[in-house]
């Protein structure tokens, strides 16, 4: 909870919070609250989340590069800039098209 606290109140570049690393998956938590939850990812080419659930909705906004996320069995295409809502309880995957990075807003109420 220390790191969490020491990135309140200050600017900072998405990009430079979490850092690709080959044949891997990094995910960095900038804040865990009862009522949600804000996770900074960086998947290599290639790599990915298998299909699952959550029971909650979940915000994903894509800083660099591409994913290709499914939802409910359709495919979406999502790249930098963009976002998608992936609703709650709906089985989704994610497999990065090109090395991606991707900001998951996960709200639990």
């Amino acid at each position: 909870m220390t790191e969490q606290k020491n990135l309140m109140g200050i600017a900072l570049d998405m990009q430079d919070i979490i850092h690709y690393q080959e044949g891997s998956v990094v995910s960095k938590t900038l804040l865990d609250k009862g009522i949600g939850t804000i996770t900074l990812f960086a998947f290599d080419e290639g790599q990915g989340l298998s299909e699952h659930t959550a029971p909650f909705d979940a915000f994903v906004q894509i800083v660099d590069g591409e994913s290709e996320i499914t939802i409910a069995g359709v495919k979406h295409t999502v790249g930098k800039g963009q976002l998608i809502i992936m609703p709650a309880n709906q089985p989704h995957s994610l497999k990065a098209v090109r090395k991606f990075k991707m900001l998951l807003v996960m709200i639990r109420a």
